[in-house]
């Protein structure tokens, strides 16, 4: 499969921010979102197989699998299988638009699915389908730009209710009272939560 970039860091989004992980980021997207922060993954990446990403790996309990989008890989269910035979405790991150049902079933792996707004200029690539795959221990993740997005993410909730856990980004991962105000005067019960890795290192990369 194509790999962009490997590398350890803490997770700075969603469930498990905070936690020490191993990330695994692969190349190659079929969105392309006004406000990506990775386009330097929308290409490129080198071709390494299962074996050696678990090599990688090593140690590391917790590991990301992110992208680009990484269903659009081949052996991502085979990789994922490895992951859990292994016993790593794994978040994979999925752009919402790609068949999720192709991810292995497993209390020790969080599904994080993208809800595209209309600010990103992809709201019309969100699969439904993929909405009937997701449990009460995953997460649908909503990047709020403006009021419109605000609007639109509540209304989605509205008419797709899922028993799973929202939550509510900026993007740019930073700019929270917005929207941190808008959840708290309707009462929404969904959590608004920050890029962490953004307000500890920036825009740096790799992190």
């Amino acid at each position: 499969m194509k790999i962009c970039e490997y590398f350890r860091s803490i997770q700075g989004e969603g469930l498990m921010i905070g936690v020490p992980t191993y990330f695994i980021r692969t190349a190659g997207c079929n969105l392309r979102c006004d406000w990506c922060d990775t386009r330097y993954a929308w290409s490129g990446g080198i071709e390494m197989t299962v074996d050696e990403i678990m090599e990688l790996v090593d140690d590391n309990e917790n590991v990301c699998v992110t992208g680009g989008e990484p269903l659009l890989q081949k052996d991502m269910p085979a990789l994922l299988d490895r992951l859990l035979s292994a016993g790593k405790k794994i978040v994979i991150e999925t752009n919402g638009s790609v068949d999720i049902s192709i991810i292995p079933k497993s209390d020790d792996l969080i599904i994080s699915l993208d809800i595209k707004c209309p600010s990103s200029g992809m709201s019309e690539k969100n699969l439904l389908s993929n909405l009937q795959f997701m449990g009460k221990k995953d997460q649908l993740k909503f990047v709020i730009g403006d009021q419109i997005d605000l609007n639109y993410a509540v209304r989605y909730l509205r008419e797709n209710p899922v028993d799973t856990n929202i939550i509510f980004c900026p993007v740019g991962g930073m700019d929270l009272l917005p929207i941190a105000e808008y959840v708290v005067n309707r009462k929404l019960n969904v959590r608004v939560l920050p890029q962490l890795h953004k307000i500890i290192w920036g825009e740096q990369r790799s992190v």
